[in-house]
């Protein structure tokens, strides 16, 4: 039984409490992760993503949003998760517990907030597993908490599904990627401004390099 089993029917209702202190529901974040797939990632309007332990879909409903044409598949060990997916999205793509039934040669694999869930020591393996989906020129995607920003302690300390998480820093990330065959890196900082300083999201297009985001994102490639 996945640790996650336990959470799969009010995982939206706990994660819009714990992120409370922004302003903003679990969905704005979601879309958040799909806008920036759509926009730097994503080579075409119609390629192939593999939302990596995808949950109950917030993110791939997120990126089919963004990117209606695209093929959106899901992993997750969360059997109980999965089926809470919008029937809608799971008829579009193969949503599943067994990597075995998923294709291959994505152009993106997308892990959002995935590795602080994962024990350090099976953290490589995940991210060499992500990596061998992608398909010639594709990219691996990862969203993480920002340990750095004390809000997102704060929002992580009070989420019961982050009991026994693990953050993990920026340089820790990229190492993993690395070792897998990703040489090539692009390091992100996202999510700066709560809903009360809404008017100033505007500028965080320019603020990637600014360690104080909520989050980071980094993309991995061979070359």
């Amino acid at each position: 039984m996945s640790e996650f089993d336990q959470f799969s029917d009010n995982y939206q209702a706990l994660l819009n409490v714990s992120v409370s202190i922004t302003g903003e529901a679990g969905e704005y974040f979601a879309a958040y992760k799909a806008k920036f797939v759509a926009a730097k990632v994503a080579p075409k309007p119609d390629c192939r993503i593999l939302d990596y332990g995808c949950g109950v879909g917030l993110v791939s409903g997120q990126l089919k949003r963004f990117l209606p044409q695209a093929r959106i598949d899901g992993y997750d060990v969360s059997q109980l998760s999965l089926d809470r997916i919008d029937p809608r999205l799971r008829a579009k793509g193969t949503f599943a517990c067994n990597m075995r039934d998923l294709g291959g040669a994505y152009d993106a694999v997308v892990l959002a907030n995935v590795l602080h869930h994962i024990e350090p020591h099976d953290r490589q393996r995940a991210i060499s597993e992500a990596a061998s989906l992608l398909g010639r020129g594709g990219k691996l995607v990862i969203f993480e908490h920002n340990p750095a920003n004390p809000l997102t302690r704060r929002a992580v300390d009070r989420c019961p599904f982050d009991e026994n998480a693990i953050l993990l820093p920026p340089r820790e990330t990229r190492e993993y990627l690395v070792r897998s065959g990703l040489r090539r890196t692009l390091l992100n900082y996202i999510v700066f401004f709560p809903r009360a300083l809404k008017w100033l999201r505007p500028l965080e297009g320019s603020l990637g390099w600014c360690p104080l985001g909520a989050q980071y994102a980094m993309v991995g490639s061979e070359t």
